[in-house]
């Protein structure tokens, strides 16, 4: 194992060698992750890189699970900080869960369900884990004030306006900074603020979510993660959706506190504006300055955000506003339209997965074969030894992919072409279809991205749809 330090305190609290460890793609965290097994049980090992952010997080670990909030236990920390074990909530993290509603752009009655669930949750987290905590154990901020506030006004400003290529007046731009600040503040600062309320921060166990990733929060107002959550830029909610889960929210936040609905939702408001421009800042940063290509994919959603807020920036900060329209309408920006659901129709689709070795599947309807998708340009799980034995099928094949941001790029374009072609087709009356992804061996990119496809396709179409992984001998309808 990489990580001796982490390997000796897995021995030291367990008394046993881990039999296995598996590295767990992490999407943003300096952090390293580690499945660790032995004898049957199984357990995260965290090697950080900042002993006061591992212990931080180990405090609020104990402090909410005091309060019967649903976190990671955590068994063991090394003396100087830098590692520490912590349960294992499994493989799937809510932003798992609903990445068929994600990609067709349709959530189904369970993920809905699911993710009422978890918003529910947020009250007991933000009111219960004030209670009784002490605010200077947090880690940097200790409250959401105005220097933090300010920071991710200039964040946005230095990271993502400043290389959009439009022109600005600094003065202006900073006296609606001012005035924005200021009714942020306004709106009280009495609750444990998450910081990073998000769906990849939920683990899906038994049917439960449980919450990890809250070490940067600090005491704050209970509109910002509200923001964070049902405004999560790639999440794209439909606005029914988002409805939702703010009335699903504030009766959860009733239990704790009378509520003025009205001075609510436009409090809110306000921190889905401030929020985005956070969003806006990291994504610049990542994608701009480090180069991550996944994070430039998500401006145009955070874009559109602002674009639903701009009747009601217009009315606080103008100068800012005329900013905005001018950024929404960017060619850059604009989130690709998504198409008309057609009628249904008789048109049947076969998807296949294969290896280049074995040869191209044929086509046996007699049409001559339709798209082939070339996936060996995907970085290649196969490469690596825990991954050889799995498919994609697998979870640690799908984390290994997503993670790196290059499948949802790719397979975004293979969903734009697949789109227009099967509503051409059930337009002239045609009745068959054919999309084939190849990789290496078959086993991988190629069934993870079949797979991909035939979910988007069968959540916006009625259409029948055949799914063959030639190379593993399956074959389903959806």
């Amino acid at each position: 194992m990489e990580n001796k330090a982490l390997e000796q305190l897995f021995e030291s609290y367990t008394g046993k060698i881990p039999g296995k460890t598996e590295r767990i793609t992490s999407a943003g965290s300096n952090r390293t992750y580690y499945r660790m097994t032995a004898g049957g049980e199984s357990y995260i090992g965290v090697a950080g890189t900042v002993a006061e952010e591992n212990r931080t997080f180990c405090a609020l670990a104990g402090h909410l699970a005091s309060k019967g909030i649903n976190v990671p236990r955590v068994y063991a920390v090394s003396e100087d900080g830098m590692c520490y074990l912590q349960e294992d909530l499994g493989r799937e993290s809510l932003f798992d869960r609903i990445s068929p509603g994600r990609m067709a752009g349709r959530y189904s009655e369970e993920e809905i369900a699911l993710l009422k669930k978890t918003v529910a949750k947020l009250p007991e987290i933000q009111i219960r884990g004030a209670e009784g905590w002490d605010f200077s154990r947090c880690l940097y901020s200790k409250a959401f004030d105005r220097r933090s506030v300010m920071f991710d006004l200039n964040y946005f400003k230095y990271c993502f306006l400043k290389t959009s290529g439009i022109e600005f007046d600094e003065e202006k731009l900073e006296d609606d900074f001012e005035t924005l600040s200021g009714l942020l503040l306004s709106c009280g600062s009495d609750a444990f603020m998450y910081r990073d309320f998000q769906s990849r921060n939920v683990m899906i166990r038994d049917g439960e979510p449980y919450f990890i990733d809250f070490q940067g929060g600090r005491r704050g107002p209970v509109y910002y993660d509200l923001a964070s959550f049902v405004w999560q830029a790639r999440s794209d909610f439909p606005q029914e959706l988002k409805d939702t889960l703010v009335d699903t929210y504030l009766e959860a936040l009733k239990k704790y506190r009378d509520v003025d609905e009205a001075e609510f939702r436009n409090n809110l408001r306000l921190f889905v504006f401030f929020r985005t421009l956070q969003v806006l800042g990291a994504y610049g940063f990542r994608g701009g300055f480090e180069k991550k290509k996944h994070f430039l994919e998500s401006i145009p959603y955070a874009v559109a955000n602002l674009g639903e807020l701009l009747p009601f920036i217009s009315g606080i900060c103008p100068y800012m506003a005329g900013i905005f329209t001018r950024i929404v309408s960017m060619p850059g920006f604009m989130k690709k339209p998504e198409p008309v659901n057609p009628l249904p129709g008789n048109l049947k689709v076969r998807i296949f997965s294969f290896s280049y070795k074995a040869g191209i599947p044929e086509d046996a309807s007699g049409n001559g074969g339709g798209y082939v998708f070339d996936c060996r340009a995907i970085h290649n799980p196969g490469r690596y030894a825990q991954y050889r034995s799995k498919t994609g099928l697998d979870r640690e094949v799908k984390e290994f992919l997503e993670g790196r941001g290059e499948v949802a790029a790719f397979m975004e374009n293979v969903c734009a072409l697949a789109d227009a072609h099967v509503e051409k087709y059930i337009a002239r009356g045609f009745t068959d279809l054919m999309f084939s992804f190849g990789c290496t061996g078959g086993q991988h990119r190629s069934v993870y991205c079949a797979e991909a496809l035939a979910a988007h396709l069968a959540s916006r179409y009625g259409i029948g749809i055949t799914l063959v992984h030639r190379e593993q001998g399956i074959e389903k309808q959806l």
